[in-house]
């Protein structure tokens, strides 16, 4: 009698919702905006590794093309027809070219090279520049994601204190929204941050290894610049069409017939 009393009480007992939309009910308009600019930030940072990441993959597959046509050429101008236009690689080409232009004009040799040098390094760091365009964002929602989740934690922790001012009581019930909420801001704030950490260092570490290809591309165009076309990066020979095999004559049984 005693346990079906039990119960009954429990069953009477009114049920309380607790998940993610109830949380954030009861942040208000102030948990509703944390989550909006935390959305904001992630979307923005997967829109950046995906964007970038694309311009690097053809960046990259561009250099093929470098390496096995551009020093296969007589002279730079032929070079850069054999490249896709607006890509990095014609850029450095094309100012090097203007820079062999204007080199003529210049009395001095030492200055005439060290102009060139500067041109080729300014076309580098142009290039690099729009290869970093959008990083710094990664890096901002990197350092900043977890402080904004801080923030909706702080105030959700101090309204669950409110409430239990108000009621005199610490009870579950009172204080697991406020308390929920403030929770799920924090793990928001950490789940917005880290992809963005490690998408930032990935699309730098890729940069750097774009930067030094770049590099070394432009000194081996003022060597072949300065040697007036004798000094090229070796290049391997393009394969051979392997010449088809005649087949043999057989006999019956696989015996190739004996000559007279």
């Amino acid at each position: 009698m005693f346990i079906e009393l039990l119960a009954a009480a429990g069953g009477e007992a009114p049920k309380a919702n607790f998940g993610f939309w109830q949380a954030m009910e009861e942040g208000g308009p102030i948990a509703w905006a944390i989550l909006g600019v935390m959305v904001i930030m992630s979307v923005g940072s997967f829109y950046i590794l995906i964007t970038k990441l694309l311009e690097q993959n053809k960046i990259f597959k561009q250099y093929n093309a470098v390496k096995s046509s551009f020093w296969r050429t007589n002279s730079l101008k032929e070079g850069a027809t054999k490249l896709e236009k607006n890509s990095a690689w014609r850029q450095i080409v094309d100012d090097a070219i203007k820079a062999e232009d204007e080199h003529g004009k210049m009395t001095d040799q030492l200055e005439a090279h060290d102009y060139m040098h500067g041109s080729l390094a300014r076309s580098e760091s142009a290039i690099n520049a729009k290869l970093a365009g959008g990083l710094p964002f990664l890096a901002s929602v990197g350092a900043t994601a977890p402080f904004v989740g801080l923030l909706g934690t702080v105030i959700g922790i101090y309204r669950a204190l409110v409430k239990i001012g108000i009621e005199g009581s610490a009870s579950i019930d009172k204080v697991a929204g406020p308390v929920g909420e403030a929770l799920i801001m924090t793990a928001i704030g950490l789940l917005v941050a880290v992809p963005a950490v490690l998408a930032y260092n990935w699309l730098q570490s890729r940069n750097r290894r774009l930067s030094a290809m770049m590099t070394g591309f432009s000194t081996d165009i003022l060597a072949n610049i300065s040697s007036n076309g004798a000094v090229k990066p070796a290049v391997s020979a393009a394969p051979a069409a392997k010449a088809a095999k005649p087949a043999a004559a057989t006999t019956k049984g696989g015996v190739a017939p004996k000559k007279a």
